[in-house]
């Protein structure tokens, strides 16, 4: 009888460390990306992990305890890619397509984590934790805020800030689709074609105006 993969991957990467939360957390990462949410039970990480099948008991109480653990990491390595981002920006021009282009190309690059922080974060009654306080949501508000009069309202701060992560997050659910092969090519590759459709966003705001 053949070994199941992640039985294979268990017994070729055993659990040797104290960190038995961040193994964890790491093993339903990979059972997420290799094999789908559909494969992910905390049976199946303890074997990815090399633990006993009640191991993982001893820090989640149950699957959907432990996907918020990875929602958590997914939320906090977006702020850390958007920080990147923001940080090696060339001057204030084109930042905020430096931010999209690191948001696309990290769910393009994390699609399963990248599906389970929202699924996650979908009915809950507020933005999770992370993208709050200098988290990623506000890394677009204040860069923003950077560029905005000094009498702009709250509010259309806070509306502008929704429609730039609307346009990320709809520009990464489609990025992958075939029809946009031709532009890619065109404009020089994947990451130029994203940049282009983000600086774009400026002229449609000026149509929308006219």
């Amino acid at each position: 009888m053949s070994t199941a993969p992640s039985e294979s991957r268990a017994e070729s990467r055993p659990y040797h460390h104290g960190d038995l939360s961040r193994a964890l957390v790491d093993a339903a990462r990979k059972i997420l990306e290799t094999d789908g949410p559909a494969a992910l039970s905390l049976r199946a990480v303890a074997r990815e992990a090399g633990v006993s099948p009640a191991a993982p008991y001893h820090h989640f109480k149950d699957k959907a305890e432990l996907l918020e653990a990875v929602a958590h990491e997914g939320w906090h390595e977006l702020d850390e890619a958007l920080a990147k981002a923001r940080a090696s920006a060339d001057g204030d021009h084109g930042r905020m397509s430096d931010l999209g282009v690191a948001y696309v190309c990290f769910a393009r690059d994390n699609p399963a984590l990248y599906r389970v922080m929202y699924d996650r974060s979908r009915d809950k009654d507020a933005l999770p934790d992370q993208m709050k306080e200098g988290g990623a949501y506000c890394q677009v508000r204040d860069t923003l805020a950077e560029h905005a009069d000094n009498g702009v309202a709250e509010i259309d701060l806070e509306l502008a800030t929704i429609a730039a992560w609307c346009a990320g997050h709809g520009l990464a659910e489609m990025i992958g689709f075939k029809q946009f092969a031709a532009l890619k090519t065109q404009l020089g590759g994947e990451e130029a074609f994203l940049r282009a459709v983000f600086e774009h966003l400026g002229m449609f705001a000026k149509f929308a105006r006219d």
